[in-house]
């Protein structure tokens, strides 16, 4: 299994329809009345709405899997609904709700204040809706035995803007004279802007001699396959991995202590500094449409949130969910 919900633009259909109150009367059935004359009665209750139309998601990769899997079961609820995930990054999703081709988009980091501005010249506003917390994981080979604790400084090192470590003696004397083959999101991604901010100080400032992908899964393979490899990517995918990779404890300085990524280290937000929350980013005038306002709904509802769990990221708290939902009112 690739994930928990596989990765990729999907497109699916399937399908309930909201039914009126069980146990009413017909309301187009005749009634006898005392004289024997006929009559319609009134209708006791309107039906509820049918939804109906389609949504366009893009952005993260990290958040992908938590709206696959909403959109999966949204579309078992609502078969006139069509929703599509993809996954180019989150600038370029943001690109593409400024763009006006998405109605929602996915992003592991917040909007920026030009990206508003942007919507904002062409009248359109975004509500942003934290939905889960990831922790960035720093992954090794599972035959790296030697790495598997590193201080923010270290990481700094081989990850800062023109770094000339290319080799793991270069970080500690004692680990192997072996070349650091590097792996990591791609320049679109947040999960890229989110880490180079937190370990190099600046956000999208890195070397550049490394593999990137906005596809976890080839990051995934990458260090898989090589002993000496190293990346950086969503929390879950590390869960997905876990029998093939191993995660890099992180301390913030030399003497603190070396914290793993963990469910509770990440909820907790003690796992620095690679804990954060992820998001969407509906647009306020896809918001008043019914389809979407309810697929907003159900992103944020108790079942929302046990599709959070089930893709292996750790839920908010959940004064959190109802603010959102309070924004969708």
């Amino acid at each position: 299994m690739k994930k928990a919900w596989t990765k990729g633009t999907i497109i699916l259909s399937t399908a309930v329809l909201l039914l009126a109150a069980c146990g009413e009367k017909n309301s187009d059935t005749p009634t006898t009345n005392a004289g024997g004359s006929t009559s319609t009665p009134t209708k006791s209750a309107e039906p509820a709405v049918k939804l109906s139309g389609d949504i366009r998601i893009d952005g993260s990769s990290t958040v992908f899997p938590i709206s696959q899997a909403i959109a999966e079961e949204f579309m078992k609820k609502n078969k006139d609904v069509k929703v599509t995930v993809g996954e180019s990054g989150s600038s370029n999703g943001l690109k593409k709700l400024i763009s006006q081709e998405i109605e929602i988009a996915d992003s592991s980091r917040k909007i920026k204040d030009q990206e508003i501005a942007d919507l904002k010249a062409k009248n359109e506003e975004v509500v942003e809706m934290p939905v889960a917390y990831d922790g960035i994981t720093v992954v090794i080979n599972k035959k790296n035995t030697f790495a598997t604790e590193m201080t923010v400084a270290e990481l700094k090192k081989i990850w800062e803007k023109d770094s000339k470590i290319t080799k793991w003696n270069q970080v500690r004397p004692e680990w192997p004279d072996k070349e650091i083959k590097l792996y990591g999101p791609g320049t679109a991604s947040g999960t890229f802007e989110f880490f180079t901010e937190a370990i190099n100080g600046k956000a999208k400032e890195s070397r550049t001699d490394f593999t990137p992908s906005e596809d976890d899964n080839v990051l995934v393979k990458g260090v898989a396959g090589d002993e000496f490899a190293m990346a950086y990517f969503g929390f879950s995918y590390f869960k997905e991995n876990e029998s093939k990779l191993n995660a890099v404890s992180i301390k913030v300085d030399a003497a603190a202590p070396a914290v793993a990524p963990t469910h509770d280290t990440i909820e907790k937000l003690t796992y620095k500094p690679l804990s954060r929350p992820i998001f969407i980013y509906p647009l306020k005038s896809a918001l008043a449409k019914p389809h979407v306002k309810e697929f907003i709904k159900y992103y944020n509802s108790a079942e929302g949130q046990k599709l959070v769990e089930a893709a292996k990221y750790i839920k908010l708290p959940q004064d959190m969910y109802n603010k959102n939902l309070e924004a969708v009112k």
